[in-house]
Parts: structure tokens; sequence; C-alpha cells
């Protein structure tokens, strides 16, 4: 969709193609596990990976796929991926750029899914977490290592709303010992800005 839309326009069509049979305006709900494919050659190709294509739902879906654009059109991103839960999200974010022998420096106030997932499930991938204070900047400073591949906290974290940047300590990680070449995770429950 063109950069000159609103927010109101792209909210409302962005990532959408108009229905060409019926004219439709607004996005169907494709309701199918399977699709048809004009040979064996395409069928192959979107299953191999090769091309884009909807191949199985579980996979990818006409409907969500609007969605993901539609998303990344309102945040300004290039693409977006949709997840069925708030914890299949963060999964994929972290094992997405993590792997085995990788570690995490984490705030100690998330939401409780959060912390068992870096606490019992990562470990089983080799992937180690060390929780720090969010009030704790020279904790977050002292708790990376050669290592470290992701700092990662809740904008609004869980029980107690504290998180870096709150009462005006920011989270600056230049010229410290360990040079940290990773990346930073904010998880936010909060959508697009719609006020």
């Amino acid at each position: 969709m063109s950069h000159f839309y609103l927010f109101d326009t792209l909210s409302l069509h962005a990532g959408q193609t108009i229905d060409p049979e019926f004219g439709a305006r607004a996005t169907p709900i494709y309701q199918t596990t399977s699709y048809v494919f004009p040979d064996t050659d395409t069928a192959s190709s979107i299953f191999n990976l090769e091309r884009g294509g909807h191949a199985y739902s579980r996979i990818t879906n006409p409907t969500v796929g609007v969605l993901e654009q539609r998303i990344a059109a309102l945040e300004g991103g290039s693409a977006a991926v949709c997840t069925a839960s708030g914890m299949a999200a963060t999964f994929c974010a972290i094992t997405a750029i993590l792997g085995q022998g990788d570690h995490i420096v984490a705030s100690t106030q998330m939401y409780g899914g959060n912390i068992s997932l870096m606490k019992n499930t990562l470990p089983r991938f080799g992937i180690t977490t060390t929780f720090v204070d969010p009030m704790d900047i020279d904790g977050f400073r002292a708790a990376i290592q050669d290592n470290t591949r992701l700092i990662y906290g809740e904008l609004i974290g869980n029980p107690r709303p504290r998180y870096p940047g709150s009462r005006g300590h920011r989270l600056n990680i230049r010229g410290q010992s360990h040079p940290f070449h990773g990346g930073c995770h904010v998880q936010h429950t909060l959508p697009v800005q719609v006020f």
C-alpha cells in the first residue's frame, strides 16, 4: 500500500486485494486447510518454499496474510508474523535469533510464562538466562557475558510495572567491559497507538 495513506486507511485496507470475483470490500475469512494448485510443479515449488504461496493453513492463510501485511503497514515495518498466542510469538522471536550456547539477560519483572520459558524450556535448547532487577542498570551491564545475544524485558513489567527507562534510568550498554553485539527485545502488550 502507498506510503501516503494515513493510519485510518491503513488500519482498514492495508494488505488487502479486492476480491476479483465478487468485488467484496472486506477481507474474507478463508476457512480452508488446503489449496488447489494449477499443476504439480507449482505445488512442489510452494511446498519446498522456492516461491511464495499458500500450502497449508497451519503454515499460511490468506486471511492471516492480510493481517500480517496490515500490522506491518501500521508499524512501518517491512513484514510481520502473526502467531496464535503471545507465548508462541515470544518463543519464535527468541529462537529465531538465538541457538545452543547463547545467553539472555532478562528482567525479573515479567509475565510468569516468559520467566518459565527462560528458566525451564530454553535451557533444554542450550540457551541460558540471567535474571536482573529491571531498575538495576549496573546489574544488566554486569550480567552480560561473551555469549549474550539478547537483552529481554517488558515495557510494562509484571507483576510490578518496573522497566529500564522508568524514573529516568536508561539502559546504555556501550563502553562496558564485555562488548555487546546482540539485540534488545522489549515485549509490550499495547497495540499500535490508535489515539
